[in-house]
């Protein structure tokens, strides 16, 4: 501080100087600038800046402070006129900011406004590594959901740390719930208010780190812009005659009365279909097609009266009613009915002889039956006798085989044993 204020306070004694010397030349009543322009921290991101009044003013001048910001040399045309010796702004901490100040007598012409007086906030660390492209949802009216990408100057190792707070917090709180997916930086805190309330607080957010050639950088977010409900669940359908009753659960965190909702619906494999809108939970669609299959979903939003956002909610799960006719499957039966019919009707022609044996077989003749039944008999009968014949005359042949070995047996010993002797 003390090394900006060296600065200041010679530009401000050149310019009361100036001013003076044209105002004696001139013979012109200008007023003297503020003194002693100073600013401190209130909150991580919201700074005060201070003067005091000019001497020796008139008390006939309805005196009023003119003060403005200049961001990079660039004038935000935020022009507040005050009576008070104060006022508290946002910090720009990742680029350059001056206040300016000075004096006027409002609604009188014959006294000018004094010269500006300013001072700067200058960025601390290196240029490029400051977070960038920062959002933040606020989920439900539950949570805060807050995403930003690393400067393009610092090393991959670089651990950004985020810090809210909001009027009724004593101390500002530390975001603890990080994650990185393919270079982006999230973070998730709880962030909440009592439901039934017609205003909320300004959120202030800074996103620094450890070191000091990380650059700090502070965001403030009016949360009503960054409101996105949940998505509706328990959808049920019901059908009744030719109308389609749709339904949901309502949210439980949001006031009554304070959503509006869409209504989405098609007819077959139709990607195309018709949006209802509704201010409340349910809605009725009568005309429909009763042998038709339906697809619903629904998303919700906040309503302007309640909160400023313009975010939806995600599409609720898809559900369906009804019944589609399948005309692919009627086409099958179309082709393979009189298909099967003529691969039938082959299939008899070929095998006509056959299955007609098999259905009516043929009745034998009697006599046929009788006349085979008696000529195998006869021819049995023939058989068996000469078959006896053939046997008798075999045993006798053989019965005088065995007569003669006997006797010749029995002729021989005689000899034999007279030899012997």
């Amino acid at each position: 501080m003390a090394f900006q204020g060296a600065p200041v306070r010679c530009r401000l004694l050149l310019a009361v100087c100036w001013v003076v010397a044209a105002g004696t030349a001139a013979g012109a009543k200008v007023l003297p600038p503020p003194s002693n322009l100073d600013y401190s921290f209130i909150q991580i991101c919201t700074l005060n800046w201070t003067w005091n009044p000019p001497p020796n003013v008139s008390s006939s001048c309805n005196l009023e402070y003119s003060s403005d910001i200049v961001i990079n040399e660039v004038p935000q045309d935020n022009r507040e006129w005050s009576k008070s010796l104060f006022r508290v702004t946002d910090a720009f901490l990742d680029e350059e900011m001056r206040f300016k100040v000075r004096s006027e007598c409002k609604h009188d012409n014959t006294s000018e406004p004094s010269p500006w007086v300013e001072t700067s906030l200058l960025p601390k660390g290196i240029p490029g590594t400051a977070a960038v492209d920062l959002s933040c949802v606020w989920h439900n009216l539950e949570y805060m959901v807050c995403t930003w990408r690393p400067g393009e100057n610092v090393s991959s190792d670089t651990n950004y740390t985020l810090f809210y707070w909001f009027d009724g917090l004593k101390n500002p709180k530390k975001c603890s719930n990080y994650s990185t997916d393919q270079g982006i930086f999230r973070c998730v805190f709880n962030f909440t208010f009592p439901k039934v309330t017609n205003t909320y607080p300004t959120i202030s957010i800074l996103i620094r780190d450890d070191s000091e050639e990380i650059r700090p950088v502070c965001a403030s977010k009016n949360p009503t812009t960054l409101v996105k409900p949940a998505t509706p669940s328990q959808v049920t359908l019901s059908k009744i005659n030719d109308k389609i009753d749709v339904k949901w659960s309502e949210s439980e965190t949001f006031p009554k009365g304070c959503l509006l909702y869409e209504v989405k619906y098609h007819n077959g494999d139709l990607d195309t279909g018709r949006i209802i809108p509704s201010e409340e939970n349910s809605v009725s669609i009568a005309g429909i097609d009763p042998n038709s299959k339906y697809i619903f979903k629904v998303k919700a939003k906040p309503k302007p009266d309640c909160y400023s956002s313009e975010f939806y909610s995600d599409w609720s799960e898809e559900k369906s009613i009804g019944e589609k006719r399948d005309f692919t499957f009627s086409l099958v039966l179309i082709i393979t009915i009189p298909l099967l019919v003529a691969v039938s009707t082959i299939i008899l022609l070929v095998y006509l002889k056959r299955l007609k044996i098999l259905i009516f077989p043929p009745i034998p003749d009697p006599r046929e039956i009788l006349k085979r039944m008696f000529g195998e008999q006869n021819e049995d009968s023939q058989s068996y006798a000469k078959d006896e014949s053939v046997n008798a005359y075999d045993k006798l042949i053989m019965e005088e085989e065995i007569h003669s070995l006997i006797l010749t047996e029995t002729s021989e010993t005689p000899n034999s044993e007279k030899e012997n002797r």
